[in-house]
């Protein structure tokens, strides 16, 4: 038979999966688990905290908006992996000389050690 199929290779299993990569995976799923809804019952409180002490009856519903966005907020900022930001190099001082100014660059920047 010409056109057959090659046999597919067997997957082999993720080690970043097995032992301790499973524990992490597991932690960052019961975050979401936790701080989500504790976010909300840590505004819902707040909320019903100023209701009572303003004495309103809206507050409430602007504390459980504020904690599910700080929850999700909190959530996102963990999740993402951190963005890495170039160095800023500092810029060249002046300095005036008798017959003209020149700038002098620091030892930082210079090319030469």
């Amino acid at each position: 038979m010409p056109f057959h199929r090659a046999i597919p290779d067997s997957k082999q299993p993720d080690k970043s999966r097995s032992g301790f990569g499973a524990y992490v995976e597991a932690e960052k799923l019961m975050q979401i688990a936790f701080v989500l809804p504790s976010a909300v019952f840590i505004g819902w409180l707040g909320g019903a905290l100023a209701d009572h002490l303003l004495h309103q009856k809206w507050i409430v519903i602007v504390g459980i908006i504020l904690g599910s966005i700080s929850g999700l907020v909190l959530l996102c900022r963990r999740q993402l992996p951190p963005r890495k930001i170039p160095a800023r190099k500092t810029p060249p001082r002046m300095e005036l000389g008798r017959e003209r100014a020149t700038i002098r660059h620091d030892r930082r920047d210079s090319p030469h050690r």
